[in-house]
């Protein structure tokens, strides 16, 4: 069944234009393709990442966030009680009265205790000021790194100024050593998002758009590396990480009460999303992969509709996402 699963899912007319198959993505006369085999190479270099995390959040985070003002608060942890304890995970974090009283009962102890039990327990769960501003500065701190080295890797490249450029040639584009590296860190970083989903601060607005925006980025970013949709998947991932830094500096100032700057830095970071999210995105991105193929090709195959279906999902998201920053904004503007 797996055998025939995967003869399925690499069938050529998935992926290739008509007249073409695996065969003709054979490195030859200096052209070098990408290789699906490379992207298991995502998953170690993803733990790479959370190592270099731990190190950054310890060591340059925690002293950036006392500079701010930051204190880390240390939380008072109930006195350990395996009955209360497996009704805060297995039932219910807020207790009603009579259900503390039942379990007061069973612990031997007076309502009082229970009541202070799980207010203390509760506490536990809430993600310190600090842990908050530890999780800020690594996604700033990966989203400005990449935001710099894609514009220095694509900066040269024809298909940066003219977006035609990305179907010239194709599917025979050889691959470049930036694009390489590109990729490989961008999946591996969305890969070390999800696996740290668990003990990241949740957000209750979007948690499920954050999920749902990384499953969609790997799956976008990894069909295109075996497309060789390699041009144009820098490009999305340059648009979209040029945005996100300003959000979390402004994070970062905000777990600080430094209110001005935080401010500031928002109101750059909803200017620099409306540009790439709201203009850029669907007008220059969507309309050379939706419009702009079929000057090459009169027969899309089916990774067209596949592609233009994750980019489509991503724009639902951005518009999502303007909405909510538009209501911060709203709120910022007229009640101050």
């Amino acid at each position: 069944i797996l055998r025939t699963l995967n003869s399925w899912f690499w069938w050529e007319n998935i992926w290739m234009p008509i007249n073409c198959t695996w065969a003709d993505f054979v490195d030859r006369d200096g052209l070098v393709f990408p290789k699906p085999h490379q992207l298991y190479a995502t998953i170690p270099y993803a733990f790479v990442l959370l190592i270099i995390r731990f190190f950054s959040e310890r060591y340059i985070a925690i002293p950036l966030a006392k500079a701010l003002g930051i204190k880390n608060v240390r939380r008072v942890k109930p006195q350990p009680n395996p009955v209360l304890e497996s009704y805060f995970r297995e039932c219910s974090k807020h207790p009603s009265q009579s259900e503390i009283q039942g379990l007061a009962k069973k612990c031997n102890c007076t309502v009082r205790l229970v009541e202070k039990w799980f207010r203390r327990r509760r506490n536990l769960e809430i993600p310190t000021v600090l842990r908050k501003f530890q999780e800020a500065f690594w996604r700033f701190s990966f989203y400005l790194t990449s935001s710099i080295v894609g514009f220095i890797f694509l900066y040269d490249k024809p298909w940066f100024y003219d977006i035609w450029q990305t179907w010239v040639d194709y599917p025979f584009q050889t691959l470049l050593p930036s694009q390489y590296w590109y990729y490989m860190a961008e999946i591996s970083f969305y890969w070390s998002l999800l696996f740290t989903l668990g003990i990241d601060n949740k957000r209750k607005a979007d948690f499920l758009a954050h999920v749902v925006h990384h499953f969609a980025a790997i799956g976008l970013m990894s069909c295109s590396w075996c497309g060789n949709y390699v041009r144009i998947g820098t490009l999305v991932m340059f648009v979209h990480d040029t945005a996100d830094f300003w959000l979390e500096a402004a994070k970062m100032f905000n777990y600080g009460r430094w209110e001005k700057t935080c401010n500031m830095l928002f109101i750059l970071f909803a200017i620099a999303f409306f540009i790439t999210r709201i203009i850029l995105f669907p007008f220059w991105i969507l309309r050379a992969t939706m419009y702009l193929p079929t000057y090459y090709s009169t027969t899309p195959v089916i990774a067209y509709f596949l592609f233009n279906g994750l980019l489509l999902i991503l724009q639902g998201l951005h518009l999502y996402w303007g909405y909510l920053i538009f209501k911060i904004l709203k709120r910022f503007i007229f009640l101050k």
